[in-house]
């Protein structure tokens, strides 16, 4: 593969970034850059800006899906280099740049070598950052006759040797939602506060309490992480006591049962403080993220790539914190996320300075390559 042709567009991906909902441009450079690799079929505008570009061998055999993402963060970068965002304080702070150049690699190889068996498929995939895009991928009618056999994904980690593989079974990444609790009371004036409903104390009550379920030691299998995320009461009027509140808070557990178990039991107790001081609630709930539940035989293939390839190899004793909407797909197909080493000294992802490093898209499309081979190899 050209990597030199790669990084190129890596580097202009990432000076051209686009919000979640937002990728047309992105999906336009990404559908112009997939055109010289001539694959059979390719479906646009999916979930959004999705691009679906499959390699159909026509011959009997697995069908294999590999995904990134095409939405950048609203981050303001404080890189100099001379491919830093050219949009004010948007970036590709996470490095689905780089995800993007690690699938157009994979896409040179699949037309440079040909496919022997089944097909491949790899999605461009909007709206990850928001927890939307998956979801609307996999419900848009487009997708319906989709089915693979396997799907991966990768994501760079920081601090982690460069190249180094990340891997484990089950859960990969916490299942996560964003709760929005909205309390009405009464407003009254500020000298007598007595002839309204001010929601403070009961606000003042939810955070403490919904802060005492907390479990944040990440080796129990009953790891909970709640934190307040924003707030707002009332108005700036001096005059007048509130009347209104809502509580932003954002969940985190390792698996989808346990977060949503954690979700009723924040419901009530928010309800029964709600009653005790007479006031109206309502739920709303955001960026809901499942975890990522990796499968075993999808997993293994990972390591036995990574061994191939004599990549250093790590596994994961537990899940990482941070959501990716990957989840809704290996709770759909057997699949694997899998780490890719970033570099010990690279800032974390979502930092300001955070750049992809160019010398991960040839490790990655190579790795995919290889698990593309070593499914074909043990089918039958």
């Amino acid at each position: 593969m050209d990597i030199n042709k790669l990084i190129e567009l890596r580097k202009e991906l990432h000076a051209h970034p686009e919000l979640s909902g937002k990728e047309s441009n992105t999906s336009q450079r990404i559908a112009d850059f997939l055109s010289s690799c001539h694959p059979d079929e390719t479906i646009s505008g999916l979930g959004g800006f999705g691009i679906l570009a499959t390699w159909n061998s026509r011959a009997d055999g697995p069908w294999i899906l590999f995904r990134c993402e095409l939405d950048a963060l609203p981050i303001k970068e404080t890189n100099k280099t001379a491919h830093a965002s050219k949009r004010e304080g948007w970036s590709h702070a996470c490095g689905h740049d780089g995800h993007m150049a690690v699938l157009c690699g994979l896409a040179m190889d699949l037309y440079e070598k040909g496919l022997k068996k089944g097909r491949v498929s790899l999605l461009f995939q909007p709206s990850e950052e928001n927890g939307e895009g998956a979801k609307a991928v996999l419900e848009d009618p487009k997708f319906a006759r989709v089915n693979p056999d396997y799907v991966f994904a990768l994501h760079n980690i920081p601090g982690y040797p460069l190249h180094s593989v990340i891997v484990r079974e089950s859960s990969f990444t916490a299942a996560v939602s964003s709760l929005i609790i909205h309390l009405k009371g009464k407003t009254s004036h500020a000298a007598e506060p007595e002839h309204g409903i001010n929601p403070a104390l009961a606000v003042s009550e939810i955070l403490q309490e919904c802060l005492a379920l907390a479990v944040e030691d990440p080796s129990t299998k009953d790891m909970k992480i709640i934190t307040p995320v924003y707030l707002v009461l009332g108005e700036k009027a001096y005059g007048t006591s509130a009347g209104e509140a809502e509580v932003h808070l954002t969940l985190r557990c390792w698996d989808n049962e346990n977060l949503n178990l954690m979700e009723e039991k924040i419901e009530s107790l928010v309800s029964k403080i709600a009653s005790r001081h007479r006031l109206e609630k309502r739920f709303g709930y955001t960026q809901r993220f499942y975890a990522n539940e990796n499968n075993e035989h999808a997993a293994q293939l990972v390591r036995t790539i990574a061994d191939r390839y004599g990549l250093e190899l790590h596994e994961r004793e537990y899940p990482f914190k941070w959501g990716e909407d990957f989840g809704l797909f290996t709770s759909r197909f057997r699949g694997c996320l899998f780490g890719l080493g970033s570099g010990e000294d690279c800032p974390a992802i979502h930092n300001p300075d955070y750049d992809f490093p160019d010398e991960l898209i040839q490790s990655g499309a190579r790795i995919f390559s290889g698990i593309i081979d070593q499914i074909h190899h043990e089918y039958v």
